[in-house]
């Protein structure tokens, strides 16, 4: 086991970090954090009839939140071992710390769950997603990518398949709201949104830790990675929204939905390019040819994973630039990254003492916005400059340390 560190580390910092690697993962990172803060403070349509995409809708809608479940997958790769998966005894530990890391990021989620707030808050979906990958934590590349496509493919398909008849009920198993510590005492419910009915469906969201898994088993010091990263991720993405678009715009999808729908002068096509979420996905095959944002079909799980793909490859390019310029471009981003658990659930909160209240007076969302996107810039980077962990984050390592080594591990 000793052999691997030689080969996964060829420059260093003082600090031992690797700027090229570890600080673009978390510049990608601070880069969707700043993303989601976007779509939970600024309109994603104009206030119209027609309910026309905005360019923040446009933009964020479905991409943020996949590239923060991406990287989810990329930062358990590089903590079990980076290109070479951990095995045996030290397999079983880092799964046991996944496992209690996962833990506290449903606390967490739970507890902001109770909150009155206009947001789809991730961190449940995003623990329990935790806890599903760990049969995967020993697997290399090849294997990760065949388990990706497989999952792409027919994640979508399941969902579709087993939808109905979860919401079939009265009620119907879905929430309706963000899971929260009394929705444990109707557990049935409780999985069904989360793995299904809800926002975030884990089981089609699992398709991203897959996709996050295996970039981080690739050898991303190597200086062609993340060029492949960029150029691959953009075709790819490129060419799933491009195949969604013709599917619904050239070849009769949309005017199928539409019937489906049967509620002339709904705005499917606005809804099509921004957020799919609202939707009751069912009545037609039609709706698993969509690229639409939130409809986890295939051509959507596609795109978004690329889309990532190439924000992470970018991240990392810039994070050699910085290296070879010897300036610290990524900060800003990187210190937001590297606490996010922290960061999202302040951003929460705060939203939730404006729920149903007017904004004070001289604010605008756009100001509002601003003002989160600074805080978490700058509190980040003061965190980063002096070398200290989120109060959240050091609450999740420290778990993940009990996992992994028993509380010895703490001292």
């Amino acid at each position: 086991m000793t052999s691997r560190t030689p080969a996964t580390r060829s420059r260093k910092t003082p600090g031992g970090q690797q700027p090229g690697r570890l600080r673009g993962i978390d510049a990608a990172r601070g880069l969707a954090l700043l993303g989601m803060m976007a779509t939970h403070l600024l309109p994603t349509f104009e206030s119209n009839a027609s309910l026309t995409p905005t360019w923040i809708g446009l933009t964020f809608s479905g991409r943020a939140a996949a590239l923060f479940a991406v990287l989810a997958g990329v930062g358990l790769a590089l903590s079990t071992g980076r290109d070479m998966p951990l095995q045996g005894a030290e397999l079983s530990g880092a799964r046991r710390g996944v496992a209690l890391r996962a833990l506290v990021i449903a606390a967490v989620g739970l507890t902001l769950g109770s909150l009155e707030v206009n947001v789809a808050i991730i961190l449940v979906h995003y623990a329990v997603l935790f806890l599903c990958i760990l049969p995967f934590l020993g697997l290399g590349v090849k294997r990760l990518c065949a388990w990706a496509a497989g999952w792409i493919l027919a994640s979508p398909v399941l969902a579709y398949l087993l939808r109905p008849w979860l919401l079939a009920p009265e009620p119907p198993l879905k929430l309706g709201h963000n899971p929260n510590w009394e929705d444990l005492g109707t557990p049935s419910r409780l999985l069904a949104d989360v793995f299904f009915t809800g926002y975030y469906p884990v089981v089609q969201w699992l398709s991203y830790l897959l996709v996050g898994l295996a970039i981080g088993r690739l050898v991303l010091s190597k200086a062609l990675v993340p060029v492949l990263l960029l150029v691959g991720g953009t075709v790819v993405a490129v060419a799933a929204k491009t195949l969604g678009t013709a599917a619904m715009e050239d070849w009769g999808g949309r005017a199928a939905l539409e019937k489906v729908l049967n509620s002339p002068g709904y705005p499917l096509g606005s809804v099509l390019q921004v957020n799919l979420a609202g939707l009751s996905q069912e009545g037609s095959w039609w709706w698993l040819a969509s690229a639409a944002p939130h409809s986890g079909t295939t051509l959507d799980l596609l795109h978004t994973s690329a889309v990532a793909a190439a924000a992470i490859g970018a991240c990392l390019l810039l994070g050699r630039l910085a290296e070879w310029v010897d300036l610290d471009l990524l900060l800003p981003l990187r210190g937001a990254g590297a606490m996010t658990l922290t960061l999202y659930t302040v951003h929460v909160w705060v939203i939730s003492g404006f729920y149903l209240h007017p904004l004070p007076v001289g604010w605008t969302e756009d100001g509002m916005y601003f003002a989160h996107a600074a805080a978490a810039v700058i509190i980040g980077m003061v965190f980063a400059v002096l070398g200290w962990r989120g109060p959240l984050e050091w609450v999740a390592h420290a778990a993940s340390r009990v996992g992994r080594g028993g509380l010895k591990a703490l001292y």
